[in-house]
Parts: structure tokens; C-alpha cells; sequence
């Protein structure tokens, strides 16, 4: 009796512990022998073979084929294994095609179906068995192991499967490949489905038959359970999932049996009651035996589920592999969901409960899940009064989980507890959660949304503050008293710029809430009565806030910026709404907007927030001609708060209304334009008499403290509406200009004047530019702008040095993006708009950089004195501020270096602050340095080392005149050999696209270590630099293996006599050459050059941990003497022998030299390798091997290592 994989045969007659009466099976595939990765193992034994068991397969197999008859045609027979994972037939037929085989022979039967679970976990081996007689003839306990057989290479299980003892056969490496569950592909996905279905239709279509026969859930629970115990992955995975399947299938059954028993309880009540006089009763009887049966099925479906939960569950719930624990807790979530008499209690959900702290998400995720299912019936909440007290706490921090999706799950589950639980959340903890509505992960942001709408803001709250007015509508109450509610809670979390997220945490759940702008304008324009107003003046800001929030989440269909990442494309329902909610925002707030501007008038907090409302309108209702009499309303206010206002944030917003209606699609545009030009008109006319009030030629601005206030409102004013219109035609930049100008060249006028007209200048010129790019202008007119340009950066360079600190910073930002523009103009086709290019000077370069060293890098001290908590938040807030606007003002500088306004040479001095202010402009440090390295790779190259040759002068220039052991150890040294190692690591990992740059570095920093060598020589001293070819090795990682070659060659140039290298202080040229030739195969020869080195000590920082670089890896064999036992026979490749193939693509840019290397340079720079003659033992090998590698060039290619200029 025999069952196989894929009808594998010509099986070992593997013997053990007197095993007798093997199995083996009738034929195999590939003829008789096992696959396995391609390769076949045959195996060859003895076959003894039962006459019995003979029969029984033959009968098995003929009908069988007699089944796969259709048309006259004999079909292939499959394998249950393969008709369950194609999936192409119901499984309810197929469970019932094995049901009608195990009835005629279930010894076969089930061997099938034990096959048919070894076939699922992947392996490729087959499964014999042998009756087990008793326990005399063998010893069981040792069969239940797992062997190797070392000739066959194959892995032995045998494990009891009652009335069998199994022999399951597979390849040793079964471990390392995928299996079923596991395996990628379309096809294979399906088949965990098909696999559970499979399992749970055998029970379902067992329960009338065989299920209760004590031979087939025995055998099946035995060989889940062997096959759950061994140390294969994919044996236990798998069997794992069928057995707990399997158990839950069980648990349906007993749910459906425990139906049928009480129904058959009442029917014998009722007979019962219905035959008390009578003796016997046949119908009593049969109930009876009824009842027993069904006493007896609910025993025996208990002890299998008890053996599955005992030998499976127990296991493998803490199994090593997370999908199998999470197949344990989901399962178990179920049967506490589908039985709860028999699961849900406490000794069930400690499994739960512990595998809450599981590590992997995966694991947590499930049980939160289950957990959901529980929850969410009230039926079953009363049974989870101890796990809740227990657990709630766990629950509670697991909103703060590093996977999302655990987080997410979590605050669902704490909904789902609030909702149902009374008091399992204190006020405490909903607090906590309430906070997660102002979260960047949208998912997270929405639970915690539903929580506080349906738990805080959807509640019964007295109406004390609206029963009290017959003026209010009583229908705005319930609305209102939500309203008030989420207004109070956004003012307690103190997060007033995050009105938006709070927004779109509720915009699922409170829709109709935040929609209903009818009734939050109602509440803004709710008169006083009694002295006793609705909304305090806070509550009324906030609301206003959150009515700009909830319009721009309507109008524009997606989430706030960092949430959400990108904008997700609306459904054609979703553009629906949004149309509708346009169309209702402008048709209510065109009316209402006026009013409310009218109220607000002299709040410039609220007026900002209002006035962005009209962004949002729908155009093409704007221009419709009912609403032209709303928009001259709409205007009039806007007039008025121009001329009460003078706050910037006001002021742009104005302009921004009249942009909008300007717009030439409005039918109102002609309307508005012309109210526009009577504001601009009266604005420029009042400054002017103003000026001529308090102007004079000679002395300037003679005005009291009222009249420079007046003249500073009204250049911010005109400043606000000359960024958004043109208004060249009013001459403002010679008004400005004068101004400016006599700041510089007379006396100083107050900052707050300077400031606008600074601004106002710049807008002036930047329109004129505009005009002149889009349309044809005169040569006059150009030489004119050009003028104008030249003087106002001359204007720009001199407030560089202001005593005003804003005022400079203005200038600054103001120059670097006028620079950005005027500096590419030449790049266009008009000849006449070419001669408006602008660069700045060498000097105005130096002043600039200056500048940023003195405004970005320089820190500020602090005073260090006992503060209160308010004024630590005020100056925290204060420093962040700071932060923001050094980080706008190197980001403008270097977006000069970017573009190649100044010269790329200026950023090394950038370079110089990466380490030190890393954390708060790193970002900008590193993005720089990426874009010089994409538009230039030399001259960025160039600027890196430039950099770390500064900082090391500065180091050497700081050193007294000591050893140069000790100049390597100092502190400031390493930080400079960091900061070189950080710049290699920008390189990253592709080699080829960064060895120009790599090539670059190493030929700038030679020269610069060796400079002065010659007189150092003849002096018998050390070159200065000598020491900086230690920071240059960082760099040497980078480095192609061919161009390590080059770049020793290059050094070697620099080398003077040998016998000098043997001294101590050499050590650093050692170190440089060590990390050049540490890996290459002519490392021994080279080593051999130098006889022995002496130890090179180097002090770490502690701030930095690193791995073992070169240098100490030199140390280390120098210290053992190892370098001076190899052979002198390997040497360095002559420059004869150098393949040069003419297709390898070259190093350097433009004007570069070609390194050739001769021998008489050998004679001029020696090698270090005194007497030794020069010999190539690998150079052949170098260049077989470097032939397989497409990625990189020859080994021994004549290539362009570096460019000189």
C-alpha cells in the first residue's frame, strides 16, 4: 500500500529498527528517480511487496483511469495535490471523488490524502508506511526522528500516523527553496485558498459518513502533528495551516451540531410532555437514540479539536517563523468569533494577550484583527472584562507602533471598545488618542477622526448657551453645539497652524458638519444680545480658520500637504461633489463674504482668513451677471481694508482678490481692473504728497515719528499690489531709487521705509523685465533697464552692510534671486535682450560669501538665565524662526552656485560647515553638492578637495612646531579625515559614474601633499603637506582597480629617494599607498618595496565609530614583520606591458594631459623598491580577468586618469 509524489517509485528499501513489510510505490517519474533542482538521484534497494496491498493498488489505479473516460478518450490521471492547485474543478466534487474512494478502500484513500499534505509543503520525495502491529515489535519513539542518509543524500521523517508508521522521503536542501505557500506567481497565490477550501470542504462533506469512524481523523490529526514537529519550514507551515483549518472546520461543526441538539431537545420536551401516560413510545425511543448520537458526535468532535489545539496550536503559536504564529492567533480570533462558549474566556485569550508584544508586525496585526471581531459584538463584551483591564494599556501604546498599519488597526480596535465597552477608555487615554487627528499618516489621522467625532463631538451636550435666545434658530442648535465643541477642542491642543489636518481627520466622518457653512456664518454674524455672544473672540478666529480649512478641502478634493503623499485622481463621483461644493461655496459666500468683512474689518488675523476664501470661487459662476452687484459689495469692503490695513499678510491678500477678478474670463474683469487702477491711483497720489510734505533735497526725511508711519504704510501698500500687478506705468522705481540712493549716499533714513521700498524697487525692475521678454522693446529702453539693473545690485551690495540685520538679509535675498535672473539672459535668441546679462564681480562674489558666513554659520551666544515657560516657548519659537531664515538664505546662495552665477569654487566654503551643521542644513549641504557634481564632475571634484586642503592649512597653520605624529592625532586632524570620509560616501556605489570626479581628487591632492617636496629633499625635512595623503585616502575606495594602478603610478612621480622613505615621518605615504594597493593582486610585490614600515598611530574620535580602515590594517602588518617576508619577484607591472586598447573611454574633460608612463620616469622617481628589478607577473592574468567584466575598462588600459587645466 502505497502513496507518492507525482508517482515517484523505485523507492530505497530503507530499513530501520527492524522495520518490516515496506511499502513502496508502483511506478515512478523520471524513471525512477527523485528531481530536484534539475538534478535526478536514483536510488536503488530491495522491493518487497505484499500480495495483499498489490491487489489493492491495482484496483485503486483501473478505476481510477476507468473514471478520466469522457468521449471515448482516456484522460491523464493527476494527483489530488494538482487538482486542488489548478483550481479548475469545484472542490465539493472533488472531496466527494476521494469520500467515494475511501468507502471502497480507505487504507488507499488516506494514504492519497497524507500524500497529498506532504505534496502541498513542496517536498519531492515520497511517503511510504508500514502497519504498526504493537509495541513490541519496534520501538516507536525512535521513529519519530529525523535522519540523513549521507549515500542517498536524502532526509528520513518517520513519525506515527496511527494505524501507520510514515516514512516521508525529500532532498536535503528542501529547506532552502520555496514551497507552495510561499511561492511567487499568479497561479501559486490562489493556491492557499484552494488548499484552505479544500480542508474545510472534507470535514463539511465527511460529517454524515466517515468523519465519526475513528480511522480518519486520527490518521489525519497524526500526520499534522508529526509533520508540525519538524524542523522543516515548509512541513510545519503547512501543516500548521491545515490543522488549524481544519480545527476551525471543527468548530463550524460543533456550532451546527450544537444547533441541531438543542432543536432536538425541545422536539423530545415536547414528544415527552405529549406520551406521559403512555409506556413506550417508538418516536420517544428514536429521539432518544437521537440524543445519544448526538452526546457521542459532540464527544468525539471535542477530543479532535482538543488533540489539534494541543499538538498543533500549543507548538506553534511561538513557532521561529512569524507566518506561522500569525496563521495561529487569526485562527483563534475566529473560533472565539464563531464559538465563543467554548473559546472565549480567559484561558483562550492569554494567547491573544501575549502575542500582542510578538515582535514582528505581521503577528500584532492579527491579533488586533481578531480582536475587532470580538469587540464588535456586544454579546460578547461581557466576557472580556478581565483581558480589557489586562490589555488596554498595551492597546492604547500600539497606536504608536512603527507599522502603520498595526497603528491604524490599533485605534480602530480602541473605537470599537469605546463604542462598545463603557468605561474601558479614561479620559486620559481618550486625550491621547484625540491627538492623532493631527498625524502625517492619513489612515491613522481618520480612526482617530471617528473616534473624536462619534465619542466627543456626536454627543448630547446641554444647549445652555442657545435655549437662552428666541433670536437663534433652534434648527442651528444641535449643529451649532457640535460646532462649539470641536472649536473648544481645537483651541485646548494649542496647534493653531494645523487647522487643516484637524479638518481633514473629520472630513469622512463629519461631512455634513463641515459642509455646513450656512450655519458657521450665522454663528459669525450672531450679534451681541445681553452683552452674552455665542462664540468668544478666539472661538470666532478659530472658526474662521476652520471655514477657510473645510472650503479648500471641498474645492480642491485632496489632502494637505504631508499627508497623503501624492494627489490621488478623483472618481467621476468624486468630481461631481466637488463641482457641487464649488458651486455652493461661491454662490453662499459672495454674499456673505462682504458681511463679513465688514464686521471683521479691523481684526487683521480674521480678515487674512477671509479674504483667501474667494481663491476657491468658481469662475464661470463669477461671471454669470447675477452676482455682479456681490462682487461691487465684495470690492468696497476690500477698498476699506486696504486703507485701515498696512500688515503685509492683509495687504497680499487684496491683491490677490483683485488678481482673481481681474481675470479676463469674468464679464467683471473691465469693472474690477478700473477700480484697481482708482486705488493704485490714489495710493501713488498720496504717497507723493506725503513725500513732498516731509522730503527735502539736502536733508532728506524731516518727519515725526506719526509721518514716517504714514509714509511706511503706504509703501507697503503699493509694495503688496506691485507683486501681483504691473504698475510700471506709474513710474515707481524712480521714486524708490531716490530714495535708496540717499540712504547711501547722504544720511540714513528709518529701516521701516527702506524695507518696502527695497521690495518695491525689485518689483518694479522685475515687471520691466517681464515687458521686455514678452515684447518688443527698443535698444534704448534695454540700455535703460540695463542701467537700472546695474544700479540697483550696486544698491543691494552696499545695504549688505547695513547696521539693520533684516534689512541686509533682504538685500541679500533680493540680490541672489536677481542674480538668477539677469545672469542667463545672454541665453536668449533676442541679440537686444543679451546685453541685460549680469554677473557679479569677483569682489561682489567675496562679499556675498562673506556674508553667508557671517549670517548662516556664525552662532549666536546665549544669554544664560532663569526663564519661565513661557518666554522657553517664545525663544524656542524665536530660534526656529532663526532656523528658518538662515536655511532661505544659503539655500538662494547656493542655487548661485548651482547655476554657475559665481564661481564653483565658493562652495568649499559651504563644504567646510557639513559635519558641524549637519542637522540643520545637511539637506541643503548635500543637494548642492549634487547638482555642481551633475553640471560640472571636475570642477565640483576641484571644489571638495579645495575644501579639505583649506581646512588643512588651517590645521597646520594652528599646530606648533612639533612631530608630525603628533599633528596626525590631534582632534582637529581627524574631524577634517571624517569630514573627507563622508565626502567619499556621497559618491556612492557606482564607481564608473564617479571616477572623473574620484580621479580628479587624488590628482589635486598629490600635488597639494607634495608641494615644496624639492626643497624639503634638499633640506632633509618632510614636504608640508605631507600628512594630508592620509585624508586623501578615504577617497581611494572609490577608485576603479585600473585607476589605483594609474593613480600609484601618479604618485610615484612625487616619490623622492627611497632610502628617505624609510624613516618614520614617511609614514604617511605609506598609508596612501597601502589603501591604493590593498586589494590588487601586485599588493605583495608592492609591499616587498618597502621593506618595513614603521607603525602608524592615529587617534579616533570618539564621536565616530568606524570599521578598521586601511591605514590600521598597514599598521597591523607592519607590526608583525610580515612585510618583509614576501617575495621580491612580484613587483609592479612595467609600463611596457600595459595593454592599451583604444576604445576605453577617457577621464578628464577638456585640456587635459595624458600621464605616459616611460622609463625614464622610473629613473627620475624611482620606485620604493630600491634594487629590485621591475617585473609583471600578473599583468597577462589582470587583463584575462578584467575581460569578463563589462561594468569597468581594462585593468592595464592606457586611460586619462585626471585633466589639468
Amino acid at each position: 500500500m502505497i502513496a507518492e509524489l507525482n508517482s515517484v517509485a523505485n523507492l530505497p528499501n530503507h530499513k530501520e529498527n527492524g522495520i518490516h513489510d515496506e511499502i513502496v510505490p508502483e511506478s515512478t517519474a523520471q524513471n525512477g528517480s527523485c528531481l530536484r533542482n534539475g538534478k535526478i538521484k536514483t536510488f536503488r534497494g530491495k522491493r518487497k511487496i505484499r500480495k495483499q496491498c498489490e491487489n489493492r493498488r491495482r484496483g485503486s489505479s483501473s478505476s481510477r483511469r476507468s473514471n478520466q473516460l469522457q468521449n471515448g478518450e482516456v484522460v491523464e490521471a493527476v494527483t489530488l495535490f494538482e487538482v486542488v492547485s489548478m483550481g479548475r474543478r469545484a472542490m465539493q466534487s472533488v472531496v466527494d471523488d476521494w469520500v467515494e474512494a475511501y468507502k471502497k478502500d480507505r487504507d488507499v484513500a488516506l494514504l492519497d490524502l497524507n500524500n497529498f499534505f506532504i505534496q502541498c509543503s513542496g517536498c519531492q520525495g515520497v511517503v511510504t508506511a508500514e502497519m504498526f502491529q504493537s509495541s513490541q515489535n519496534c520501538d516507536v519513539m525512535q521513529k519519530m526522528t529525523e535522519t540523513f542518509d549521507e549515500e542517498t543524500g536524502l532526509q528520513y521523517k518517520k513519525f506515527m500516523a496511527y494505524p501507520w508508521i510514515l516514512t516521508v522521503t525529500w532532498p536535503v536542501d528542501m529547506d532552502n527553496e520555496d514551497y507552495p505557500l510561499i511561492k511567487p506567481g499568479s497561479s501559486w497565490k490562489k493556491f492557499k485558498a484552494h488548499f484552505c477550501e479544500f480542508t474545510a470542504v472534507l470535514v463539511q462533506q465527511c460529517q454524515c459518513s466517515i468523519l465519526y469512524d475513528g480511522y480518519l481523523m486520527d490518521t489525519v490529526i497524526s500526520l499534522l502533528t508529526g509533520l508540525a514537529d519538524s524542523m522543516i519550514r515548509a512541513f510545519r507551515h503547512t501543516s500548521t495551516l491545515a490543522a488549524m483549518k481544519l480545527l476551525t472546520a471543527l468548530v463550524n461543526l460543533n456550532l451546527s451540531l450544537d444547533v441541531s441538539k438543542c432543536n432536538l431537545e425541545r422536539l423530545y420536551e415536547v414528544e415527552k410532555s405529549r406520551t406521559m401516560g403512555k409506556r413506550t413510545n417508538s418516536r420517544l425511543d428514536q429521539l432518544e437514540r437521537k440524543r445519544r448520537e448526538y452526546k457521542q458526535k459532540h464527544l468525539e468532535i471535542e477530543n479532535m479539536m482538543n488533540a489539534i489545539f494541543k499538538g498543533t496550536f500549543l507548538q506553534r503559536y511561538r513557532d521561529v517563523i512569524p507566518e506561522i504564529r500569525a496563521i495561529c492567533i487569526e485562527e483563534m480570533g475566529n473560533w472565539m468569533k464563531i464559538y465563543p462558549d467554548a473559546f472565549l474566556n480567559d484561558s483562550y485569550l492569554k494567547y491573544i494577550g501575549w502575542m500582542l508584544y510578538d515582535k514582528q508586525p505581521d503577528v500584532r496585526l492579527k491579533c488586533l484583527q481578531g480582536l475587532q471581531g470580538i469587540y464588535g459584538q456586544k454579546e460578547l463584551v461581557c466576557k472580556m472584562d478581565l483581558f480589557t483591564s489586562r490589555f488596554k494599556d498595551r492597546i492604547v501604546s500600539m497606536t504608536l507602533d512603527k507599522d502603520h498599519e498595526v497603528a491604524v488597526q490599533a485605534m480602530k480596535l480602541l473605537m470599537l471598545m469605546s463604542q462598545n465597552c463603557e468605561d474601558a477608555l479614561s479620559s486620559e487615554d481618550c486625550e491621547t488618542l484625540y491627538q492623532f487627528v493631527y498625524t502625517t499618516h492619513r489612515p491613522l489621522a481618520i480612526a482617530a477622526g471617528e473616534l473624536l467625532y462619534k465619542r466627543l463631538i456626536v454627543q448630547e451636550i446641554e444647549m445652555e448657551g442657545f435655549s437662552k435666545r428666541n433670536k437663534f434658530c433652534s434648527k442651528w442648535e444641535p449643529v451649532a453645539s457640535q460646532l462649539k465643541t470641536l472649536i473648544i477642542f481645537f483651541l485646548e491642543s494649542e496647534l493653531h497652524s494645523h487647522v487643516t489636518y484637524l479638518v481633514d481627520s473629520l472630513w469622512d466622518w463629519a461631512t455634513s458638519l463641515l459642509k455646513d457653512w450656512e450655519c458657521m456664518t450665522t454663528l459669525l454674524l450672531e450679534s451681541a444680545d445681553n452683552h452674552e455672544e455665542v462664540l468668544s473672540d478666539a472661538q470666532k478666529s478659530a472658526l474662521i480658520e476652520i471655514i477657510l480649512a473645510t472650503i479648500r478641502e471641498a474645492a480642491e478634493g485632496h489632502s494637505p500637504v504631508g499627508r497623503g503623499g501624492t494627489r490621488k485622481i478623483l472618481s467621476a463621483k468624486e468630481k461631481k461633489i466637488q463641482v457641487e461644493d464649488s458651486a455652493k461655496i461661491t454662490e453662499h459666500f459672495i454674499v456673505v463674504l462682504p458681511q463679513l468683512l465688514a464686521k471683521y474689518s479691523v481684526d487683521a488675523e480674521k480678515v487674512t482668513n477671509l479674504l483667501q476664501i474667494p481663491q476657491y470661487f468658481d469662475i464661470e459662476l463669477c461671471s454669470t451677471g447675477l452676482l455682479d452687484k456681490h462682487v461691487d459689495a465684495l470690492l468696497r469692503e476690500v477698498k476699506t481694508i486696504v486703507s485701515k490695513h498696512s500688515d503685509a499678510d492683509v495687504l497680499e491678500a487684496c491683491s490677490r482678490i483683485y488678481y482673481i477678478l481681474c481675470s479676463e474670463e469674468l464679464s467683471v474683469h473691465k469693472k474690477v481692473g478700473l477700480a484697481r487702477t482708482e486705488l493704485v491711483d490714489e495710493l501713488v497720489e498720496e504717497l507723493k504728497e506725503l513725500l513732498d510734505t516731509f522730503w527735502d533735497e539736502g536733508e532728506g526725511l524731516y518727519a515725526e515719528e506719526e509721518g514716517i508711519h504714514h509714509i511706511c504704510s503706504m509703501l507697503r501698500r503699493i509694495t503688496a499690489f506691485h507683486n501681483a500687478h504691473d504698475l510700471t506705468r506709474w513710474n515707481l522705481y524712480d521714486m524708490m531709487s531716490k530714495l535708496l540712493g540717499f540712504e547711501v549716499e547722504h544720511s540714513p533714513l528709518p529701516v521701516q521705509i527702506l524695507l518696502p521700498a527695497l521690495q518695491c524697487a525689485y518689483f518694479a525692475l522685475f515687471w520691466q523685465l517681464t515687458s521686455v521678454a514678452e515684447n518688443t522693446s527698443s535698444k534704448e529702453s534695454i540700455f535703460v533697464l540695463r542701467t537700472h539693473l546695474r544700479h540697483y545690485c550696486h544698491l543691494c551690495t552696499c545695504y549688505l552692510s547695513h547696521h539693520n540685520r533684516e534689512l541686509r538679509e533682504k538685500a541679500f535675498m533680493i540680490l541672489c534671486d536677481l542674480l538668477m535672473i539677469v545672469s542667463h539672459q545672454g541665453s536668449s535668441a533676442d541679440g537686444a535682450i543679451g546685453l541685460l546679462e549680469y554677473l557679479p564681480s569677483l569682489s561682489l562674489q567675496s562679499k556675498m560669501l562673506l556674508f553667508i558666513q557671517d549670517h548662516v554659520f556664525t552662532e549666536e551666544e546665549e544669554e544664560t538665565k532663569d526663564l519661565t515657560e513661557e518666554e522657553e516657548r517664545k525663544k524656542e519659537g524665536q530660534k526656529l524662526d532663526a532656523l528658518h531664515l538662515k536655511r532661505c538664505l544659503l539655500a538662494a546662495y547656493c542655487k548661485l552656485i548651482i547655476y554657475n552665477v559665481v564661481e564653483m569654487s565658493a562652495a568649499a566654503e559651504i563644504y567646510k560647515h557639513y559635519m558641524k551643521a549637519y542637522n540643520d542644513f545637511g539637506d541643503i549641504i548635500k543637494e548642492t553638492l549634487s547638482r555642481t557634481r551633475h553640471n560640472d564632475k571636475i570642477q565640483s571634484a576641484k571644489a571638495l578637495i579645495l575644501c579639505l586642503q583649506q581646512l588643512f592649512q588651517k590645521h597646520v597653520e594652528s599646530q606648533d612646531d612639533s612631530s608630525s605624529s603628533m599633528d596626525a592625532a590631534s582632534a582637529s586632524f581627524n574631524n577634517i579625515k571624517e569630514l573627507a570620509r563622508r565626502f567619499s560616501l556621497t559618491f556612492g556605489w557606482d564607481q564608473v559614474k564617479s571616477r572623473e570626479s574620484v580621479a580628479m581628487i587624488h590628482k589635486e591632492g598629490i600635488e597639494f601633499a607634495f608641494q615644496g617636496a624639492a626643497a624639503a629633499v634638499e633640506g632633509k625635512c618632510l614636504p608640508p603637506n605631507l600628512n594630508f595623503l592620509i585624508i586623501l585616502s578615504e577617497f581611494s575606495n572609490k577608485l576603479l582597480k585600473p585607476d589605483k594602478r594609474l593613480v600609484y603610478n601618479y604618485l610615484l612621480r612625487y616619490i623622492p629617494e627611497p632610502a628617505l622613505c624609510k624613516e618614520d615621518s614617511w609614514y604617511s605615504l605609506g598609508w596612501y599607498r597601502t589603501s591604493l594597493l590593498a586589494s590588487e593582486d601586485e599588493e605583495s610585490s608592492a609591499i616587498s618595496s618597502l621593506n618595513e614600515w614603521p607603525p602608524v598611530i592615529i587617534a579616533r574620535t570618539p564621536s565616530f565609530k568606524r570599521k578598521l580602515s586601511e591605514g590600521e590594517r598597514y599598521h597591523s602588518l607592519s607590526a608583525s614583520g610580515s612585510w618583509s617576508k614576501t617575495s621580491h619577484t612580484e613587483t609592479i607591472n612595467r609600463p611596457s606591458d600595459i595593454h592599451r586598447p583604444s576604445h576605453l573611454p577617457s577621464l578628464a574633460l577638456r585640456g587635459r594631459k595624458r600621464l605616459k608612463f616611460h622609463d625614464s620616469h622610473h629613473q627620475e622617481y624611482p620606485p620604493l623598491l630600491g634594487s629590485a628589478r621591475l617585473k609583471t607577473k600578473h599583468s597577462i592574468q589582470a587583463v584575462v580577468k578584467i575581460e569578463n567584466t563589462a561594468e569597468v575598462p581594462a585593468e592595464d588600459a592606457d586611460v586619462d586618469v585626471v585633466g589639468t587645466d
